[in-house]
């Protein structure tokens, strides 16, 4: 299908302003040529939010576009001043994470966390997928942190923002390196990933696992190899997420999933296959979180689903509107992971059901804080008074 024919669909009847303007980036040129984009999943590229001015690519008539390069992966070192990241917000259950790196080459269209690639003075598009960040002085810094005078230990949740175990983790082993440093001091960690990369740091695992300091999640967003590809093009497939929840679970390693995003009409189907599939797999506990598309993330999702699936473009999106009070995204403390509103109550109810049948409603142990034990201080910088 031609981007002619999907501006057609999507112009035949829009729900609001947003979906006129998908309809003329459908026909337009602001879309990036699909052999510069291969294996991603944003067909946009906007300037960041905070820049002050904004460029778009168009054909002058010297076929210059045919020119430009494909988006190759590209890592730059950033050196952060801390390794801790502090939140206050009512809707998670922790209070402090660490991102190893900025920007995700997993692509998920949906990542919540694309905005933030404004900050850099980069795109939430493809810059977001392409242009990464690893932060290679994460783990001497965190080691700095713990040693501090006062330190108070907590559960560091480690996967929140983007994965720790994306590709490029292969290479740069940041995220292996925090782990060696959270395990020697005794400080309990929460990990949220969909890569079965984290298999490679079982080792390091078993032995947190075996002192109640560490908990792991998958997130199994689709069994559908098809939607998986197109949705998260570089994350690993549906059955290798699986297979990493038992192979976690056989190691003792306590293991839930994540049933997120459920997406209305494209994936919400599926939650009970997802819980079923991930219970048999081996999983203990078990959570879910509503599409969310803040900022950026909306116009790049609706211009996703129109190119992938137009004829249901204005289902889910009426659907999306349902459960965020007419409007794409609701950020209110409360709702922004659940939605509002009867389907968003259908949804919850659905979760509740199947979690209870399948007996994953319990809760295992909190992770233990007692064991903490702070690095020797080495490095860090004495107080001049």
């Amino acid at each position: 299908m031609n981007e002619q024919s999907l501006a057609g669909q999507a112009a035949f009847a829009p729900a609001n302003t947003a979906d006129v303007a998908d309809a003329m980036i459908a026909s337009s040129g602001l879309r990036i040529e699909i052999d510069r984009r291969r294996g991603r999943a944003a067909g946009l590229n906007p300037s960041g939010r905070f820049e002050p001015m904004h460029r778009e690519a168009f054909d002058d008539g010297w076929q210059t576009l045919e020119e430009l390069p494909p988006f190759k992966t590209e890592v730059q070192i950033e050196k952060p001043r801390t390794a801790i990241t502090r939140n206050e917000s009512p809707d998670v259950p922790f209070d402090r994470s660490i991102n190893p790196y900025r920007g995700c080459e997993h692509g998920c269209i949906y990542c919540f966390a694309r905005p933030t690639h404004a900050y850099m003075g980069l795109s939430a598009g493809l810059d977001f997928e392409a242009r990464l960040f690893a932060k290679p002085d994460a783990a001497k810094l965190l080691e700095r942190e713990l040693a501090k005078p006062g330190y108070k230990p907590r559960v560091i949740a480690i996967g929140t923002n983007t994965d720790p175990y994306q590709p490029i983790e292969k290479e740069w082993r940041i995220m292996r390196q925090i782990l060696e440093v959270l395990n020697k001091a005794n400080h309990p960690v929460s990990i949220v990933t969909k890569s079965a990369l984290i298999l490679r740091d079982i080792d390091i695992l078993q032995e947190m696992a075996a002192k109640n300091l560490v908990r792991a999640a998958l997130s199994v967003t689709t069994l559908d190899r098809k939607l998986a590809r197109a949705m998260e093009p570089r994350a690993a497939t549906p059955p290798r997420r699986l297979e990493a929840i038992q192979a976690l679970t056989e190691a003792g390693i306590p293991t839930s999933v994540m049933a997120a995003p459920m997406i209305p009409a494209l994936n919400d189907h599926e939650l009970e296959r997802i819980l079923d599939a991930a219970k048999v797999a081996g999983a203990l506990e078990a959570g879910y979180v509503i599409l969310r598309l803040p900022l950026e993330v909306a116009p790049l999702f609706r211009d996703w689903l129109l190119q992938n699936y137009p004829d249901r473009y204005r289902h889910v999106m009426s659907l999306v509107r349902s459960m965020r009070g007419g409007k794409d995204y609701d950020a209110e403390f409360g709702k922004r992971m659940k939605g509002a509103g009867p389907y968003a109550w259908q949804l919850a109810r659905r979760f509740e059901m199947a979690t209870k049948r399948l007996g994953m409603t319990r809760r295992s142990m909190p992770l233990r804080d007692d064991l903490f034990v702070p690095p020797d201080g080495s490095g860090v910088q004495l107080s001049l008074l």
